[in-house]
């Protein structure tokens, strides 16, 4: 019994996780304006992975200006594939 409701917990945490995110890329796709950027700094952090192993992080940086022509830095929420490929490289 305990089984079927850790099971059922499980699905209802990915269904909300599933709705959440859809949410959240539906109201970028209507409301988001799309911009030209560059990458303007990368920050790596270094840390150890669950058998003490070193292993590094990296957090993205871009530079774009806005609306009002003002030039802003902002951390890049989901870096594409290819920039974590790239930076892991070097």
């Amino acid at each position: 019994m305990l089984f079927y409701i850790a099971v059922g917990v499980v699905i209802a945490a990915v269904i909300i996780g599933v709705i959440f995110n859809f949410k959240r890329s539906k109201a970028i796709n209507e409301n988001g304006i799309e911009v030209d950027a560059v990458v303007s700094r990368i920050k790596e952090t270094e840390g150890e992975d669950s058998d003490g192993n070193t292993e590094f992080s990296y957090t993205y940086y871009v530079k774009y200006k806005n609306e009002q022509g003002e030039t802003v830095e902002a951390k890049l929420g989901n870096p594409p594939r290819f920039l974590m490929e790239e930076s892991s490289c070097e």
